[in-house]
């Protein structure tokens, strides 16, 4: 895969006549910039004005119309001096500041007036580089405009910056195998947010330990929750709280063994797990089992929100898409929870809209080619209405299907839930009983009950939680197979039809 660096400068080269850099690290893009121009001059307009570097000029409180009418038209304005400042031949023009250009027609008529003398190679050797955190493409620039990401750093770009940064503070550096982790627990943050951390753990305590791996979570956490896409879940959940769902829960333990020793697994000829969609009714484990898995894998839980990614702006969901990606990939090793898949690519190729089959082709060329420890888990009700491309081997690892509690399992789910209250109560409660009368009974539905008969029992002033007072509370709830009967046969066997692997024994 190219760099930003490599992608820059062949766009550069081959006369594409605007690359919008989404990024906020300015500094960043500008040394990428610089190095990319090669010999052209760079011209740089920003909120205070214009700037020449190689001529070391100044052009103070001059607007952005104003500046891009400069550079349209120079040799309009009767003045040498004027049109050779403002000739754009064998140049390149970074704007910043400019969010909200698109917002701006008379802006845009300029930019796409450029663009134009630069495909037609009036301008010869000029390119115009956007710097702007996120992408918002007017429909009129669509054609002249690609869009490139700044690169994430990489976990031996972490580890060199760590190092200099102990070198200049004269501290002891971390110890190889501290110094892997601590690189690893900084990705997806920027280089200056790394210092700012190494420079508070330092103020802390003189020194950098595995106490401070503390601040670096926060900051990432505050990293996914300023993205406005992505969400960061607290983790509580274990497999043990996950009653029954044996075979599901067999298969991510195998996935965990791998995830945890990736060097090893990968010398050894294993491929990198991509993740798994687990389908089925509703309240029956499936989101429980997502965050299950990032305790059992050790990693942070990401989810996506599918429905944050829509923008306004052409471009912008897609952009917003591979934002979310490239930062997930950035903060991996993790678990990427996507819940209710069918609502975000349910009925793609019909009449949708075209935005949603775009987001759905970068997402299956992510899921197929992605080389980072991301372990995706997608939960879906009813997949009836996904298409089949997102189905077939390779996008993921397994697709389960987890079905109604069978006996068994709801006696597990019942002392689960009981033992989480009223743990003393347990064992004069008759369980098999209870797991009888509950035939048809989600997961949810379990727990529903048990919160129900708790509390009954309390108002109540009892001093226990009996058998009696469960069974009470099971006749006074509807459980999921009489609410969605039809749904549940109609999709049951559709599950059984594409023989999806059954998450119980």
């Amino acid at each position: 895969m190219k760099t930003l660096l490599e992608k820059m400068t062949l766009y550069m080269d081959a006369g594409f006549p605007i690359l919008f850099l989404t990024t906020f690290e300015e500094d960043k893009a500008d040394r990428t910039i610089s190095e990319a121009a090669g010999n052209r001059e760079i011209v740089e307009w920003n909120v205070r004005g214009l700037l020449f570097k190689k001529l070391r000029q100044k052009v103070s409180e001059i607007s952005l119309l104003d500046a891009l009418s400069n550079f349209a038209t120079p040799q309009k304005i009767d003045n040498e001096e004027f049109a050779k400042k403002y000739n754009l031949n064998r140049r390149i023009l970074v704007l910043k500041d400019a969010q909200n250009f698109s917002e701006m027609p008379e802006v845009v008529a300029q930019l796409k007036y450029l663009s134009e003398k630069i495909v037609s190679g009036s301008l010869q050797d000029c390119n115009i580089i956007i710097i702007a955190p996120d992408a918002k493409i007017p429909r009129e620039l669509e054609h002249y405009i690609t869009i490139l990401t700044a690169d994430y750093l990489s976990t031996e770009e972490i580890r060199k910056i760590i190092v200099d940064f102990c070198k200049e503070q004269e501290v002891t550096q971390p110890y190889k195998d501290f110094l892997r982790e601590l690189s690893l627990a900084f990705k997806g943050l920027p280089e200056f947010e790394i210092t700012n951390i190494l420079s508070l753990a330092l103020a802390e305590d003189g020194e950098i330990s595995r106490s401070d791996l503390a601040l670096i979570h926060e900051q990432k956490k505050q990293l996914v929750q300023k993205s406005g896409i992505l969400e960061m879940i607290p983790l509580k959940e274990k497999i043990s709280d996950i009653g029954g769902l044996e075979n599901l829960k067999s298969w991510l333990n195998k996935k965990a063994v791998v995830l945890k020793n990736i060097d090893k697994a990968e010398s050894f000829g294993v491929d990198l797990p991509k993740g798994v969609l687990i389908a089925g009714l509703p309240g029956c484990g499936k989101s429980l089992n997502a965050k299950a898995a990032a305790t059992l894998f050790e990693v942070p839980l990401i989810r996506l929100d599918m429905g944050r990614l829509m923008g306004k702006y052409v471009g912008e969901s897609e952009s917003n898409l591979r934002r979310a990606i490239a930062l997930v990939e950035a903060i991996s090793p993790c678990v990427l929870w996507i819940d209710e898949l069918e609502k975000a690519f349910a009925g793609i190729g019909g009449n949708n809209s075209e935005v949603t089959t775009r987001l759905f082709g970068t997402f299956l060329t992510w899921m197929q080619e992605k080389e980072n420890p991301a372990f995706v888990v997608a939960t879906a009700n009813n997949i009836s209405n996904l298409p089949p491309e997102l189905l077939r081997k390779g996008r993921f690892d397994e697709i389960f299907y987890v079905g109604l509690p069978n006996v068994t399992e709801r006696e597990k789910i019942f002392e689960i839930h009981i033992g989480k209250r009223r743990k003393k109560d347990l064992p004069s409660i008759n369980i098999s009983e209870l797991a009888k009368n509950t035939e048809g009974f989600s997961g949810a539905d379990i727990e529903g009950v048990v919160k129900d008969a708790v509390e009954t029992a309390f108002t109540q002033n009892k001093s226990s939680l009996t058998t009696e007072i469960l069974l009470n509370a099971i006749k006074n709830t509807a459980s999921l197979s009489e609410i969605m009967k039809d749904s549940i046969e109609k999709m049951s066997k559709i599950y059984k039809e594409r023989r999806f692997k059954n998450a119980s024994v």
